[in-house]
């Protein structure tokens, strides 16, 4: 069960101020009440994970004083404000200043708790992005693997245990999960580090090229074999080979292959020379080639041979907790590659990061985060628009819930930016603030970048 969102209620009128908290209290909140607004600010700290709810007309320091102190420690902090004596050009101000809602008295308690879960909502966010930043900010680009999980700590733990040790290791995950990065790391951590990291994805050459660039060939080896190749694993010699997807590796390279990895030694095409080679081999399969089922063709004889580790990368939806992190890193990533600031991330942005099962794992979440900085990232709308639903109810409570379709709309679609919403609604922005006040709109929730103009 989450943690209750902690609300500071203040108002002198006491009667009020308990029947208000016990509203609030049933609706699940943590409510902390206070007659006097200084005894508020003296109980309040700029990293307020809550909500402020303040009357108006008070004493010494007002509802509004309140705000604009509240403002200076954080300007992002949401205060809804009530009062008995409001007026819509006090509204207007007071929402233009900052204020996250004006709610006037007498109210009723859906209404406030409405406002209060939605400005709840927006703080959660907001403290969630600045999160995201400071984390982001402690990740070094040369630092591996990225994630604070106890399954990537052991895995690093893994990597440096086995790294200087030369035996050689299958690694297996799932698509994009980072099985490269994995073998490179064996690489950079060994003694090899100085020698030649040669990668080849067996999947992606055909049975009559694969040879030629494992082996190498000798001039005249095969048609139009005009001079001399050295292979990948003579390459790789004093260095490490890693061969991904090496599942699909055509079963007569696995003989071949077996005998590399038993005599240390390569025969390139064309000729009878044996070539001694030092590596370690690095494999990276997609499927669990213990299994008979899976395996298929791959031969079991090799299965066994490059088993003498086996390291196994979790898959990103069961390491969640890290996905905010590596978002975060790869947001400031592609923000430098395409020289543009890093947008703040939305609800609707933050609900596909924690929801999405994130089937091409790392690699999908890096390419989500490019298109996240370039704007072209589209997800489901923080503030859905609701099926209409009208039917058999008067014209003119028909016409008011079309009406609030549209404002919302409009809102999403500009980003919560007044001066383009009025335009494109061609009304006056005094009107436009007295219907969502009408319709108990919250401008903010349409204002992913936080801009309050």
């Amino acid at each position: 069960m989450s943690e209750a969102t902690p609300i500071f209620l203040i108002d002198d009128d006491k009667d009020l101020l308990r029947a208000t908290k016990q509203t609030l209290e049933l609706a699940g909140f943590s409510v902390s009440a206070f007659s006097v607004a200084g005894d508020a600010l003296a109980a309040l700290s700029p990293d307020f994970p809550g909500v402020v709810v303040s009357d108006i007309r008070m004493p010494h320091i007002d509802g509004l004083q309140l705000f604009g102190r509240v403002r200076q420690w954080d300007e992002d902090m949401p205060v809804i404000l009530i009062t008995g004596h409001g007026d819509i050009p006090m509204a207007v101000n007071a929402i233009q200043d900052g204020v996250y809602d004006f709610i006037t008295k007498p109210f009723a308690t859906d209404r406030l708790i409405q406002s209060v879960r939605r400005a709840a909502e927006k703080r959660r966010l907001i403290l969630e992005n600045r999160a995201l930043r400071k984390a982001t900010e402690q990740v070094r680009d040369d630092l591996p693997l990225i994630g604070q999980t106890p399954a990537m700590e052991r895995l690093r733990h893994t990597l440096r245990q086995i790294a200087d040790t030369d035996v050689d290791v299958l690694v297996t995950g799932e698509t994009g999960s980072g099985k490269e990065v994995v073998a490179s790391l064996l690489h950079q951590w060994s003694r090899r580090a100085s020698g030649n990291f040669v990668a080849l994805n067996c999947g992606a050459l055909p049975e009559t090229v694969i040879e030629s660039e494992l082996f190498g060939h000798e001039p005249g080896a095969f048609t139009g074999a005009q001079k001399r190749r050295i292979g990948r694993i003579e390459h790789a010699s004093g260095g490490t080979l890693f061969l991904d997807e090496i599942e699909s590796m055509p079963p007569s390279t696995q003989v071949q292959m077996l005998r590399v990895l038993e005599m240390r030694e390569v025969t390139p095409l064309g000729t009878n020379d044996v070539r001694p080679v030092d590596l370690r081999v690095v494999a990276a399969a997609k499927v669990d080639l213990g299994d008979p089922r899976q395996r298929g063709d791959f031969r079991e004889d090799l299965y066994y041979r490059l088993n003498v580790v086996t390291i196994s990368i979790p898959p990103l939806r069961e390491r969640r907790d890290d996905i905010l992190l590596l978002f975060g890193y790869f947001s400031e990533r592609a923000a430098k590659r395409f020289k543009r600031d890093v947008p703040l991330a939305s609800a609707s942005i933050h609900r596909h990061l924690r929801d999405h099962s994130w089937p091409g794992n790392v690699r999908e979440l890096s390419h989500f985060a490019e298109r996240f900085v370039l704007g072209v990232e589209q997800v489901a709308s923080d503030t859905p628009v609701p099926a209409d639903q009208s039917d058999g109810l008067p014209l003119p409570d028909r016409l008011e819930r079309y009406e609030a379709r549209i404002i919302r709309e409009a809102l999403d679609a500009n980003n919560g930016d007044v001066r383009r919403t009025i335009t494109e609604l061609g009304i006056p922005r005094k009107t436009f603030y007295d219907k969502l006040q009408r319709h108990g709109i919250i401008r903010a929730d349409f204002t992913p970048n936080g801009d309050r103009s």
